[in-house]
């Protein structure tokens, strides 16, 4: 998808809610190997209103991503996480990085 200013209308604050959302999520169940389900549930949420929210879920993965290794953030799983985060905003099922055991509500 591709974004640009002229496609404002389609530009709401959706996209950062979802992406929002699901960070809070992941540190509230604060869940072990849950990290990737996260990445591409916010990403899938947010993609899934259109190209705005898809912009707004590229730009923020993108600049979390860009952050983390400034700070020492291991490569690879910068890699892993940009994976997962691509995955969910090209529609894929966010399911499939879910870790067993996690509770539903998530």
């Amino acid at each position: 998808n591709h974004f640009t200013w002229e496609d404002s209308e389609v530009l709401d604050l959706g996209g950062t809610r979802d992406m929002w959302r699901a960070y809070r999520d992941m540190r509230e169940a604060n869940y072990k190997n849950s990290d990737k389900y996260f990445h591409a549930r916010g990403n899938y949420d947010a993609a899934k209103r259109g190209p705005g929210g898809a912009w707004a879920a590229k730009v923020i993965s993108d600049t979390r991503e860009g952050i983390q290794r400034l700070t020492g953030h291991g490569a690879e799983d910068s890699r892993a996480d940009q994976f997962a985060n691509e995955w969910g905003r090209s529609g894929k099922d966010p399911n499939h990085f879910r870790p067993a055991g996690l509770p539903s509500k998530y």
